[in-house]
């Protein structure tokens, strides 16, 4: 929400209401998971750069303490720096108790912190492996149908 700031976005995402006693306690660990956001606290969201913008809708995802978490695209069009701050962050929630669920086109990184990977062609999974036995030349070459 472009025209609220980083802290009301935030605090938007811990609404439901048996998540409300909770808000404070959920604010400090999405400062403390993605710190330059308890920096830009009380900047507007519409001026955050792409990386910055990403993180905050993760937190705000975050705040609700989901049980599933859908991640799209997080590192489309950022920086490398800021890609590889981003996927830090995800290696740190992938240890968490939630499942993650993320669409990256990023094959080499996605594999990095998955568990298990699906590769999906015209509405059909065309490969189901758990991540630690994918070959990156395959899915690569399965990936851009070559």
């Amino acid at each position: 929400f472009r025209d609220m700031s980083v802290e009301e976005n935030l605090i938007l995402g811990g609404f439901p209401k048996a998540h409300r006693g909770h808000v404070n306690a959920r604010l400090e660990e999405a400062y403390t998971m993605f710190p330059r956001l308890r920096e830009r606290r009380k900047q507007m969201a519409g001026s955050l750069s792409g990386g910055e913008a990403q993180m905050l809708a993760m937190a705000r995802g975050l705040m609700s303490d989901p049980k599933l978490l859908i991640i799209d695209e997080p590192s489309l069009g950022l920086a490398p720096l800021v890609v590889n701050e981003l996927f830090e962050i995800l290696a740190r929630l992938k240890d968490g108790s939630r499942s993650i669920i993320l669409v990256e086109q990023n094959t080499q990184r996605a594999v990095g912190v998955a568990d298990h990977v699906y590769l999906m062609q015209s509405g059909k999974v065309v490969l189901s492996q758990a991540a630690a036995e994918v070959d990156l030349a395959h899915l690569e070459e399965l990936y851009f149908a070559r």
